[in-house]
């Protein structure tokens, strides 16, 4: 029975689509071909799903021990393998739960400036055609919408939250890398070298894929093809059932949709500043955290 040994935990928009793609060429690391199981997040995840298409979402969710477990079937000789599921950094209450059953495997958490994930994670709701409110409009509104049980996916500020995430983790886990966005995006083969290291596996390996970018955020036209692309459907999750996702899907996509990318709005600055306040207690204490945060904003 062959078991993941290490997970890339969150945080989401901190580029774990890329970083799971980058592994997945290592000839020493298996990563299976479905990215984001959330099998430990699925008792919680599935009680929040009163947001638009959320209860959709969740099919994607891997709800049993031998549906997790059969993603792994193809190891062969592989050292390193993989889970990428970034819900699980944001419930601490499963930690021990994954501890146990994956035997305290190894543990990647990504980062990124905390304003920047925000903003990203709105855009992604917006250009799947299920956020209808302005960014003010909905940071406002966060507390109600984790009161109605919308998705975790939904709360912007709680998604950027990140050092007692990071000491619950480190409470739990033997073996913790934190990486942030801007580096791997600045230093791939840096990066990556640091990750391999951390993997056990040949760290002079040099992936092709970091040439490209995976989940490329911004903001599209909302039309039948980017609905089509973007949001969430039954239709698409019985596709995906057989035609697995994998980079070279990711790249068309990723092209078809480029002719739909639309002027992102700037932050309004009295909510920018009104953020940076928010998160300026949180981005302090990740120094005593060992994270670099050379390449973000002041706070």
């Amino acid at each position: 029975m062959i078991k993941p040994n290490f997970i890339i935990a969150g945080f989401p928009k901190c580029g774990t689509t890329s970083l799971h793609y980058y592994l997945d060429e290592h000839p020493e690391i298996f990563m299976p071909k479905k990215k984001e199981l959330h099998f430990f997040t699925y008792q919680n995840l599935s009680q929040l799903n009163s947001g638009p298409k959320d209860k959709i979402v969740i099919q994607t969710h891997v709800d049993s021990a031998e549906r997790y477990l059969s993603y792994f079937k193809g190891v062969k000789d592989e050292t390193a393998i993989g889970d990428t599921s970034p819900s699980y950094i944001n419930h601490p209450s499963v930690f021990p739960k994954i501890k146990k059953y994956l035997n305290d495997p190894k543990v990647i958490i990504m980062l990124r400036d905390p304003v920047n994930r925000a903003y990203s994670n709105y855009l992604h709701l917006k250009r799947e055609q299920r956020e209808k409110l302005t960014f003010k409009q909905a940071i406002k509104i966060e507390k109600e919408r984790k009161k109605s049980k919308y998705s975790d996916f939904w709360y912007y500020k709680f998604n950027s939250m990140y050092s007692q995430k990071i000491i619950g983790a480190n409470k739990v886990f033997s073996k913790i890398l934190i990486l942030t966005l801007e580096e791997l995006n600045k230093n791939p083969t840096e990066t990556m070298k640091k990750v391999y290291l951390f993997l056990d596996v040949d760290a002079n390996f040099k992936p092709q894929a970091t040439e490209s970018r995976y989940n490329v955020g911004g903001n599209y036209e909302n039309n039948f093809f980017t609905k089509i692309i973007f949001q969430p459907s039954l239709f698409k999750n019985y596709i995906k059932r057989i035609v697995k996702p994998s980079p070279f899907i990711k790249k068309i996509l990723m092209y078809a949709s480029r002719f739909f990318i639309s002027k992102t709005e700037k932050i309004d600055k009295k909510l920018l500043n009104e953020l940076k306040i928010f998160f300026k207690k949180d981005v302090g204490k990740l120094s005593d955290l060992n994270v670099d945060i050379s390449n973000w904003r002041k706070y």
